[in-house]
């Protein structure tokens, strides 16, 4: 009898919706998605990464959307601020790390009109993403820093003129910046 009730149970449980974090808000899961585009790949150290990444934003046209973890690396912030100054919408979601009272990458985006939202929900924000004009998505373990480009094993993928994966990330990126609080 015990059993049967265990089982009972184990099945009603299996039977409900995952749980979502907000009524009508997008819950993160897995999708498979069928791509076929370019893409281009890096690693470090002293590989191109930060080349690939520089290069990827002086490319974009309309948006760049940003998730990063550790925000430090001089020639990205300078190529997203030169970005924003030449009218891409740049938004950045940033790790709590990134407002600890100090002048970081976050604030340095901030102080150029970039909008900046931190991502203190979750224990560590630890995306590594740019979105391009809805169409390109940059990602890997590369973090923005000096750090990654130059003492760390990382990788950068770059994948170009992939709407339907761009869409993916967007709808994901919109799903944490719903999550996160924005500076001021």
């Amino acid at each position: 009898m015990h059993e049967a009730w265990r089982s009972a149970v184990i099945a009603v449980l299996l039977a409900l919706p995952l749980p979502v974090q907000a009524a009508g808000q997008y819950a993160p899961h897995a999708e498979e998605i069928s791509i076929r585009s370019k893409a281009i790949v890096a690693f470090s150290p002293n590989g191109e990464a930060t080349d690939v990444i520089v290069g990827a934003i002086g490319k974009a046209k309309r948006q760049i959307l940003v998730q990063a973890y550790s925000f430090t690396s001089r020639p990205i912030l300078a190529a997203l601020a030169e970005a924003e100054m030449r009218g891409v919408d740049v938004e950045v979601i940033a790790d709590k790390s990134n407002d600890r009272g100090r002048y970081s990458g976050a604030t340095y985006m901030r102080n150029h009109g970039v909008p900046v939202w931190i991502d203190d929900t979750v224990r560590i924000a630890h995306n590594k993403i740019m979105i391009f004009d809805g169409k390109s998505v940059l990602t890997g373990s590369f973090n923005f820093s000096m750090a990654a480009q130059k003492d760390n094993a990382e990788n950068v993928l770059l994948v170009e003129d992939s709407p339907e994966l761009a869409a993916r990330y967007i709808r994901d990126w919109k799903w944490r910046q719903s999550w996160s609080r924005r500076l001021p």
